[in-house]
């Protein structure tokens, strides 16, 4: 239900970027840069920590979509759920426990990030580009979380399922045609 008397009640991130538009040609263009961008992470791996970060914020909008988006970008369904029920015990392929661990620290208290926890990325194999590339998109999932869930938009799986075909098939900037 949307928490803005403008919006319809059952009001989508698109309602929302349609109602007002000024922030939405920059902000897409920031999430085609971190989703999409040149990375040593796949966009696969990027959207698995979107819907990670949006999993633990128990952003429901978020962490559909991107689930969506990550699937269709072959992540196995399993892996996130596994994830975030017991990250130590998921099926996750080799190097992304530490990323998840730190973004999932960076998410719940920034503050306790440690070396530690960015040695365990370097250890699994990953170099300070891609440490930095998961920083990033833990820190716009997290933006994202709050301004949909300060909107109070909410969908259902259906929808999720749509957002997140859209997104593997066009990207961030092409939800600017649809907008």
């Amino acid at each position: 239900m949307s928490h803005l008397s403008s919006l319809p009640p059952a009001t989508t991130l698109l309602d929302a970027f349609r109602a007002f538009p000024e922030p939405v040609a920059p902000l897409l263009g920031l999430h085609e840069t971190v989703m999409r961008g040149d990375s040593a992470l796949t966009p696969g791996q990027r959207e698995l920590i979107a819907a990670y970060v949006s999993g633990l914020n128990d952003c429901g909008y978020c962490h559909g979509v991107h689930a969506a988006t990550a699937r269709a970008f072959g992540v196995d369904e399993d892996v996130l759920a596994a994830a975030l029920a017991d990250l130590d015990s998921a099926p996750l392929e080799d190097g992304m426990k530490p990323l998840l661990h730190y973004v999932g620290v960076l998410t719940r208290s920034p503050s306790r990030v440690t070396e530690a926890d960015a040695a365990a990325v370097a250890a699994a194999g990953w170099d300070d580009r891609a440490l930095y590339d998961a920083i990033l998109v833990c820190a716009l999932f997290n933006f994202m979380n709050r301004v949909v869930e300060g909107v109070g938009i909410r969908a259902d799986e259906a929808y999720a399922e749509v957002s997140g075909q859209r997104l593997h098939d066009v990207g961030y900037v092409g939800l600017s045609e649809v907008i």
